[in-house]
């Protein structure tokens, strides 16, 4: 039988069996080469910390609400659910209704860690043909490039904007290089840990900040003649990027803040350069519809246009994805590279 990686508890990913269903005519089964989980989202919910559990968003009311006791005893799903956001793969069989998608295709969509994937092949916009120049790397950051892309966007980056990017996961990561394609006459990227740090400037950002030991607020003034930076994506959801950013924006500069964060302990004083600065906080979240920009722009044309970027190369993540475990590994490499010890990692690979 075929096998996939699975949360069987919270904080516990184990590889287990499952069972193959019969290809449907609609359907191609797809034999996965390489997989990647989310590192935001989806680990809230491992750590069994996801405010999703409790509450839901209710799209009439635009608010969170309480779930009913019984959906709340049911809704982490350990034991079932299969972790993973994306994969690349060979498509190995083609129902007879499929037209658009042959035998051999290689292919990315959203799914699962697992061997196989059978899947809708029939007007399906999320099932990705792959030209031979495109790397695999490219195709598992789909996702986290339409956060980066939405930040951009929202924080309306132009051509010779001083831009800083905290947290250099695969969205900062992404979002740095994308500043630069957008014109940013400088970029300046800020973690604290030297490797992120160090992929980033390696893909075209002027210089790297260590908030631990550094007074980043004050370096992005020091760098930029006092003035400040016009533009800071901050993907950490930490208060303490976010005072550092407000302490380092220029007056009537833009922070997009795309972090998914969790209630603030401590340490966010907003008596300071927020209240001096007009700091502008926009809060950027890219399949959030209607789009700012709503009806010239849409979720699906920030899909289709970060697909693009990514299958001509303009974006490169072949350091993105760091560290790559095999498959038989991955149960492990899940608790440790994203649960347990995730300043060795930017985004985990698994390879089959």
């Amino acid at each position: 039988m075929p096998r996939q990686l699975v949360a069987s508890a919270p904080r516990r990913a184990d590889i287990a069996e499952y069972d193959l269903p019969e290809m449907m005519p609609n359907e191609v089964r797809v034999k996965i080469q390489y997989a990647s989980p989310k590192h935001g989202s989806e680990l809230a919910a491992f750590r069994n910390e996801s405010p999703h559990l409790a509450d839901y968003y209710d799209e009439d009311w635009h608010t969170f609400l309480p779930r009913e006791l019984k959906e709340k005893e049911e809704h982490g799903n350990f034991g079932k659910w299969n972790l993973g956001n994306q994969w690349v793969g060979i498509i190995t069989e083609a129902g007879e209704e499929v037209k658009d998608y042959a035998v051999g295709d290689r292919v990315c969509g959203y799914g699962g860690i697992r061997e196989f994937h059978a899947v809708n092949a029939i007007d399906n916009f999320y099932l990705l043909k792959m030209p031979e120049s495109m790397s695999w790397q490219n195709a598992l950051c789909f996702d986290p490039a339409q956060f980066a892309l939405g930040a951009i966007r929202d924080a309306n980056v132009r051509a010779g904007d001083r831009v800083a990017v905290f947290g250099l996961g695969a969205i900062g990561q992404i979002a740095a290089q994308m500043a630069r394609l957008a014109g940013a006459g400088y970029v300046a990227v800020i973690d604290p840990i030297e490797d992120r740090r160090t992929a980033a400037i390696e893909a075209g950002a002027d210089e790297g900040f260590d908030p631990v030991n550094e007074d980043v607020g004050f370096k992005l003034k020091n760098a930029t003649g006092r003035m400040g930076v016009d533009v800071i994506i901050e993907t950490s959801a930490s208060e303490q990027a976010l005072q550092a950013s407000l302490r380092g924006l220029a007056y009537g500069g833009t922070i997009a803040y795309v972090g998914w964060a969790r209630a603030f302990k401590g340490g966010l004083d907003l008596g300071r350069e927020a209240h001096f600065n007009n700091a502008k906080i926009v809060f950027s979240r890219a399949c959030s519809e209607p789009n700012p920009d709503y009806p010239r722009w849409s979720w699906r044309r920030i899909e289709e246009t970060c697909w693009s970027m990514l299958e001509k190369g303009q974006i490169r993540c072949d350091h993105v994805i760091h560290p790559l475990v095999p498959f038989e590994q991955c149960a492990e490499g899940y608790e440790t590279f994203v649960d347990r010890e995730p300043a060795k990692s930017i985004k985990l690979g698994v390879a089959f």
